[in-house]
């Protein structure tokens, strides 16, 4: 994969990620710092196995699901349950990545649509 499309898939990942979690108003430093992370670490993840930079946007928004759940606790929580848990990102490895209530199976936005 040329240098370039591999940025253009890893920056539109970073910029989803951002947006749901400047949605759910928890975008700071800190939080940004493991956006960061998780992008250096998916984009050694995409120069090795190319085919998979559509796949990057989901994988970063669990990288950073899992480092704010060690950190913080569970993020995003789904906005239509009484009993809080955490929404999941469906596919797990695919493209079009969206942030699903397993509970029920909704589908309650696409990764970086969170509002």
């Amino acid at each position: 994969m040329p240098d370039d499309e591999l940025e253009v898939a890893l920056h539109g990942a970073r910029a989803r990620v951002l947006a749901d979690l400047a949605a759910r108003e928890v975008a700071d430093p800190e939080v940004v710092s493991l956006v960061e992370a998780a992008v250096t670490h998916r984009r050694w993840w995409v120069a090795q196995w190319p085919d998979g930079a559509e796949f990057v946007a989901g994988l970063v928004a669990q990288d950073v699901q899992d480092a704010l759940l060690e950190r913080r606790g569970r993020w995003p929580l789904c906005p239509s349950c009484a009993e809080p848990h955490a929404l999941d990102v469906e596919p797990e490895l695919g493209p079009d990545p969206h942030w699903v209530c397993s509970p029920y199976g909704t589908v309650v936005a696409p990764v970086g649509g969170l509002t």
